[in-house]
């Protein structure tokens, strides 16, 4: 997969660690472009991963147009997001997308419109789906052990200070960290999210401009909840960055720490002011091909070579943004938000 990389800042390196690390990428994509708004930094990147051959420059369409790649993966701070996507399908290429899909949902529904006229695939990088702790909480939830899923509890709380863009965000916790959250809230949930209630706040000596806390609250179409809390500004008692959960069924809990560790227990006996319980073992990690971002970018790979549509498709991946701006919505109306009617049409 002849491949051009635009946007060649910190979150490249991930990706292109990714890529020469992972046997399966490192032979099946060629690097041949990398685009940056800054040219030189392009072919630093370029350089410093072993792409020497590769053309780099700050022109994206002329550059597709000289190469012809087969794809384009899209890296750009998410203002530029939509020029990126709309120029690498027009050329015809399938498109891997950093988060979030897009910058709200008339953009969203575009882009995915534009995806399916130009007949190519576009993903992003929703990376958690490709992690082996969530891979074992849903074959735990899939099981039935715990019976019917009636609640599934979130917290984030971390306080990194990354500097650049993201500290003068609006909304900077939920459009540009819990999207991930709520992504794999999807993934793990028997049903679909309907509605939402959300407060959105911005903590005493929090050093981001806007919104770098939120408390939400998921109705879900078959009765189940879903609920988040979370802090980019917690000082103090990190999670993961995968968040902590609480996953409540009918007939037993789970707590899951965001990594690999999953315990559950279940009712076990008919008598007693607290029923007794019994712990049960929970599903092994899978032996998954590749993780994190390698896992996404290797299922994107072998789905432009013919294969399954990616397991974070666009038109799947618009159903959390789409928990996003409902989300910010409600914060701001102060009143619970409908979702599908954000999706619209979508």
């Amino acid at each position: 997969m002849r491949t051009v990389l635009v946007g060649c800042g910190a979150m490249s390196d991930g990706w292109l660690s990714a890529i020469r690390d992972t046997p399966a990428l490192a032979t099946g994509i060629e690097m041949v472009g990398f685009v940056d708004l800054d040219p030189e930094r392009a072919a630093a990147q370029a350089r410093a991963y072993g792409h020497e051959g590769a053309s780099c420059g700050s022109d994206l369409a002329a550059m597709l147009e000289d190469l012809r790649p087969d794809a384009v993966f899209d890296l750009v701070v998410p203002p530029a997001r939509r020029a990126v996507v709309e120029t690498a399908l027009a050329h015809g290429c399938h498109v891997l997308s950093e988060k979030p899909m897009a910058n709200d949902m008339d953009e969203a529904r575009a882009l995915l419109a534009a995806a399916r006229e130009a007949g190519r695939i576009r993903a992003v990088i929703q990376n958690r789906r490709h992690l082996p702790g969530i891979r074992r909480a849903k074959a735990l939830i899939d099981s039935g052990a715990l019976g019917q899923i009636t609640a599934i509890h979130s917290d984030f709380f971390l306080a990194p200070h990354f500097g650049g863009f993201r500290d003068e965000m609006e909304h900077v916790l939920l459009l540009d960290m819990a999207v991930h959250t709520f992504d794999a809230a999807r993934f793990l949930l028997p049903s679909e999210p309907t509605a939402v209630y959300c407060q959105e706040t911005n903590p005493a000596g929090s050093w981001y401009a806007h919104g770098a806390s939120a408390n939400a609250i998921f109705d879900c179409a078959g009765g189940a909840t879903f609920t988040y809390r979370g802090s980019w500004c917690a000082e103090g008692a990190p999670t993961a960055w995968e968040a902590q959960w609480r996953i409540i069924g009918t007939k037993g809990s789970a707590l899951w720490d965001g990594n690999e560790g999953l315990t559950a227990s279940v009712v076990d006996g008919e008598e007693g002011f607290f029923r007794p319980l019994r712990e049960i073992d929970v599903p092994p990690a899978p032996d998954l091909p590749a993780t994190g971002h390698a896992g996404v970018i290797l299922d994107f790979l072998r789905a432009v070579q013919g294969g399954d549509a990616p397991l974070t498709v666009d038109h799947d991946n618009i159903h959390s943004l789409s928990m996003v701006f409902a989300a910010i919505d409600s914060a701001k109306q102060g009143r619970r938000i409908d979702i599908k009617t954000q999706e619209g049409a979508a």
